[in-house]
C-alpha cells in the first residue's frame, strides 16, 4: 500500500495516478495489475509500480491506459502533472515564498 502523504494547502493530500488506477479502474473490474500489464503489452513491474504509487505515469503508459479504458491520454497525464506539481510545491513552498515577483520589483 502507498505511504501516507501529507496534506497540502487545500487540505487534501496529493493523489497519485496509481491510486486512481487501482481504486477507480482495477478494483471495480476485479482486475489485477499483472492482468492489466498483459493487456497493455508492458512488463508487469511497470503497472505494479504505478499501482503501488512507486512510479509515475509516462506518456507511453498514458496512451496505453487511455486506449484500454476508453479514456483520454490527457486524463492520465493530467493526474500525473497535478500530483507532480502538488508534491513539488510542497517541497519548494518556503523557497517560493522568498522569490519576489517581477511585478513587485518594478513597482
Amino acid at each position: 500500500m502507498a505511504k501516507t502523504q501529507q496534506p497540502i494547502r487545500n487540505g487534501m493530500r496529493p493523489i497519485h495516478p496509481g491510486e486512481i488506477l487501482r481504486e477507480e479502474f482495477l478494483v471495480p473490474l476485479n482486475m489485477s495489475a499483472s492482468a492489466l500489464a498483459v493487456a497493455l503489452h508492458v512488463p508487469a513491474p511497470r503497472i505494479n509500480d504505478v499501482v503501488r504509487e512507486r512510479r509515475s505515469v509516462t506518456a507511453d503508459t498514458a496512451l496505453r491506459l487511455a486506449r484500454f479504458f476508453g479514456t483520454s491520454e490527457t486524463f492520465w497525464m493530467g493526474l500525473q502533472d497535478d500530483y507532480d506539481l502538488a508534491m513539488t510545491h510542497k517541497e519548494l513552498d518556503k523557497t517560493l515564498a522568498t522569490i519576489i515577483p517581477l511585478e513587485e520589483l518594478t513597482a
